[in-house]
């Protein structure tokens, strides 16, 4: 198994952060999304740029109900003063969500953001560049991970949620490049006749070769 992944339940940790001590689950159950993310260290480059990312996107997060919590191993006091630099670095924009320590390095491996290391995983754990969003079942619906060396693109995060929204209301699925105004496609377990009943705006069927009516764009509020 890969740990934890897609479909599971978030386990419900106790964790400290710069905020005070949060529960998992009682932290996500009001929201509908909770977007937990890891970075491999206080005071580096890409993670300061990212988590300035997060707090410059945080209004957009906050208008879809999504809350957010960073992840590092690092302590409290060390997040505390790093916040400085991050805010610094936007012009001041304040980081208003928590960011957890995990100084035993234990709560990375349960929550499965742990960097894969090349000797055999002998030296301490550290955080990858990992994102769960997490809905307010507890489970896990999305999972990005990225290399040290690559930051994440916060546009496409934004992407995904409203992509898991849509399809949480609606029987669809958001077509490869989607994007918010753009057709979605009819889940396939839909039959046809429901597909008319349940989407009286209409839909578009793409003819192909296989004769199956499985291709069908419509568009959803």
């Amino acid at each position: 198994m890969p740990g934890l992944t897609i479909g599971d339940t978030l386990p419900d940790l106790e964790v400290q952060t710069t905020h005070g001590n949060i529960k998992l689950h009682e932290y996500c159950s009001n929201a509908n999304f909770t977007i937990i993310f890891s970075h491999p260290g206080d005071f580096t480059p890409v993670c300061t740029t990212e988590l300035g990312a997060m707090a410059v996107y945080a209004d957009k997060f906050e208008q879809r109900g999504v809350k957010l919590l960073g992840f590092s191993c690092d302590d409290v006091q060390s997040h505390q003063e790093w916040i400085k630099d991050i805010e610094a670095y936007n012009k001041n924009k304040p980081v208003n969500y928590p960011i957890a320590a995990d100084p035993s390095r234990e709560i990375i491996k349960k929550l499965n953001m742990v960097e894969p290391t090349a000797d055999g995983n002998t030296a301490p754990a550290t955080p990858s560049r990992a994102l769960h969003i997490v809905g307010p079942d507890k489970k896990i619906k999305v999972s990005f991970l990225y290399p040290a060396s690559t930051g994440r693109n916060m546009d496409e995060v934004l992407r995904v949620l409203d992509s898991l929204d849509m399809a949480s209301k609606h029987k669809i699925a958001t077509p490869a490049n989607w994007k918010p105004g753009d057709s979605v496609v009819i889940s396939p377990d839909v039959s046809s006749d429901e597909a008319k009943q349940s989407f009286t705006q209409g839909y578009d069927s793409v003819e192909l070769p296989s004769n199956k009516d499985y291709l069908r764009f419509t568009h959803v509020a």
